[in-house]
C-alpha cells in the first residue's frame, strides 16, 4: 500500500492466479490503526474481496480465525511494531494459522513489521535503535527493511550478521523480496532506484551482494521469468540428515 504506487501491490495480487482474490489485511502491528484498515479498503476493495481482522477490538471481523484466514488467496500484513505483533499473534494462535495457511499455498506478503516477521531473525528500529528480533522463523534467514531511508539499520546489520546471526537479507523501501517455501526466485521493485540485498560472512567478514531486481514499471509480470538461481543456491537451506520415522 505504498501511496500513489499500486506496483507492488499488482504484483502480490498477481501471484494469486485468479483475477477477484480473497485478501485478509492484518493490522496487528499498528494496534489495529483505523486509518490503516481505511487505506487498505481502498487499495484493495475495487479489484479484491477484502477483509480485516482486528485483534485490539472486541469486532474482530471474523467469528473463526483460522477458517476465514484459510480461505484466503493472500494474507496482506501492515507495517508497524514488530514486538506488538508477534506477541498478540502469539496470544491468539495466528502464528500457527499462519503457518498452515503458508503450508496450503495462500500467498503471504507484508511491508516492514509485516516483512520482518516472516524471518527467524530481524532487524526492528521501531522502538529506537536497531535491535535483532526473533520472527516466525518460516524463512531461515535475517532480514532488515528500510535498508537506504534509515542508514543506521546497515551498520548494525552487518555487525550482527559477524557477529553470529543467521546470514540474510535487506531491502531498500520499495523493493520486495519473492520466496516460493524457501527458494528466493526473484527481487522486484516499485521504484527504478530501490534495491534489495543478500549479506553473509566470507573470510570473517560480510559480504554484501546487491541482488539483480526487477523495476515493476518496465516488467509488471516478472512473476513469469526465470527465478534468481543463483541467490537461490547461495541461499538454499544447510543439508539436513535424513528423517528418521519411528
Amino acid at each position: 500500500m505504498e501511496r500513489g504506487n499500486p506496483l507492488l501491490d499488482d504484483y502480490v495480487l498477481s501471484l494469486t492466479g485468479t483475477p477477484r482474490p480473497s485478501v485478509c489485511f492484518l493490522p496487528s502491528a499498528s494496534g489495529d490503526a483505523d486509518h490503516y484498515v481505511v487505506r487498505f479498503y481502498k487499495a484493495f476493495a475495487d479489484r479484491a474481496d477484502a477483509s480485516h481482522i482486528t485483534l485490539f477490538r472486541r469486532e474482530a471481523g471474523a467469528r473463526d480465525l483460522r477458517a476465514h484466514l484459510l480461505s484466503q488467496d493472500l494474507i496482506y500484513v501492515g507495517g508497524g511494531s514488530l514486538v506488538s505483533l508477534l506477541g498478540v499473534w502469539r496470544a491468539h494462535g495466528i502464528d500457527v494459522i499462519l503457518r498452515e495457511a503458508w503450508s496450503r499455498g495462500v500467498v503471504l506478503c507484508g511491508l516492514s513489521a509485516g516483512a520482518l516477521c516472516w524471518f527467524d531473525r530481524a532487524l526492528t528500529a521501531y522502538y529506537g535503535r536497531p535491535e535483532p528480533v526473533g520472527g516466525l522463523g518460516f524463512l531461515p534467514w535475517s532480514f532488515t527493511a528500510h535498508y537506504d531511508s534509515e542508514p543506521e539499520r546497515r551498520e548494525e546489520f552487518h555487525r550482527r550478521v559477524a557477529a553470529g546471526m543467521p546470514r540474510g537479507f535487506a531491502a531498500d523501501d520499495g523493493a520486495a523480496l519473492h520466496f516460493r517455501r524457501r527458494d528466493l526466485l526473484r527481487a522486484v521493485t516499485s521504484k527504478p532506484d530501490a534495491c534489495a540485498y543478500s549479506l553473509r560472512v566470507v573470510a570473517d567478514e560480510v559480504k554484501e551482494d546487491k541482488l539483480e531486481a526487477t523495476y515493476l514499471g518496465d516488467d509488471p509480470c516478472p512473476a513469469h521469468r526465470p527465478p534468481l538461481v543463483s541467490a537461490a543456491d547461495r541461499f538454499a537451506p544447510r543439508p539436513q540428515p535424513p528423517a528418521v520415522a519411528a
